[in-house]
């Protein structure tokens, strides 16, 4: 027997390394490609979608827009265009979470220098309080990168109408007044066909890793 073993040990190495590889290779055919949802209204919170989107269930995408940067120039959906990137909603006085989510945003910002493609992209729900001057300021204290992360500010209605009824993460303010608005935590994750692909605590660290694992899968969608 043992001589047998020896005289045919190359050929049962051999045998045994091309096995490996063949149930490698069926291992990687069956292993299913991770992916993300499309998210649609229907399946967000009622609360912070519009009432005349609520029901939709297909089809939805981030709907054009044309606002003013930290440096006064005019940002529009075109230049995000087919470029996959993070969005949330703040305000430069805010007292709370706020300054949490804008440093994971910071966080999220530094671990990006290899993704040129990837973009930051965050809203004010007080234009009238941030004018420009006071989102540069804002800027350059936070460390925010112009050529990757825009803060916009502009016409109050057309953010609320962004916030409510294109990236679906606002309240209405409850007191009565013309587009007010109560922003969460919410960080969005938009592909490049302007669809969401996904949701994330803006104040948690751990989702922010979450983030960078779920756009390396958008990555490599085809």
């Amino acid at each position: 027997m043992i001589d047998f073993f020896g005289k045919y040990k190359r050929f049962l190495g051999i045998l045994i390394s091309v096995s490996v590889v063949i149930v490698f290779f069926f291992y990687r055919a069956l292993k299913p490609t991770p992916t993300l949802p499309v998210y649609q209204p229907a399946m967000v919170d009622p609360e912070l979608v519009d009432e005349s989107i609520q029901y939709v269930k297909k089809y939805h995408t981030i709907a054009d827009f044309s606002l003013t940067n930290q440096n006064g120039q005019t940002i529009t959906h075109k230049d995000y265009d087919n470029h996959i990137y993070v969005a949330d909603f703040f305000f430069t006085t805010c007292p709370s979470i706020c300054p949490i989510m804008t440093n994971n945003m910071v966080y999220l910002q530094s671990q990006l220098e290899d993704l040129p493609n990837v973009k930051l992209l965050s809203f004010s729900v007080t234009p009238e309080i941030d004018s420009v001057p006071v989102l540069k300021k804002y800027a350059l204290e936070k460390g925010v990168d112009d050529q990757r992360w825009n803060l916009l500010t502009g016409n109050k209605k057309d953010i609320y109408t962004l916030a409510r009824k294109s990236y679906l993460v606002v309240q209405e303010d409850g007191d009565g007044g013309a587009h007010d608005m109560i922003h969460t935590e919410n960080f969005v994750l938009v592909d490049k066909q302007r669809r969401i692909r996904g949701y994330y605590d803006g104040t948690l660290r751990e989702d922010m890793d979450k983030i960078l694992t779920d756009l390396n899968i958008l990555l490599q969608e085809k």
